[in-house]
């Protein structure tokens, strides 16, 4: 064998590595490709997820203040016994003001009588001196 026979047997070989290490490099460029779409789906997932455990946080929270809210039924007793309590407070007005009026007119001749007896007093005052 001579050296240019030894060379034309590495030619195919040559062009056989050249064309697989063109498909790899193919091959790598194609996968960068694809791993950055990835990559920013990645990044879109995570803010996702961090909204959406500040969301679940933030439904905990309301749920657990709900809770301590009252019912339909609950109000409505409520605004039942209101009812009720201001019923007895206007009637309880009502009987007031009745007593007050008749206490007034009891007081009236009372308070004559401490006005006559301040002009009886005024008058001695001023017949002594």
């Amino acid at each position: 064998m001579n050296a240019s026979s030894a060379a034309l047997d590495v030619a195919p070989l040559i062009s056989w590595i050249v064309a697989a290490m063109t498909i790899l490099n193919f091959m790598i460029l194609l996968k960068g490709i694809i791993s950055s779409g990835e990559k920013k789906l990645e990044d879109r997932l995570v803010k996702a997820e961090s909204k959406l455990i500040d969301h679940d946080r933030r439904i905990q929270t309301v749920e657990s203040d709900m809770k301590h809210l009252p019912d339909k039924e609950t109000t409505h007793r409520i605004e039942m016994t209101m009812i009720t309590i201001v019923g007895r407070l206007d009637k309880q007005d009502a009987t007031l003001d009745g007593r007050f009026s008749a206490m007034d007119a009891q007081l009236k001749p009372i308070q004559a009588i401490g006005e006559r007896l301040n002009d009886v007093l005024v008058d001695q005052m001023k017949k002594a001196s």
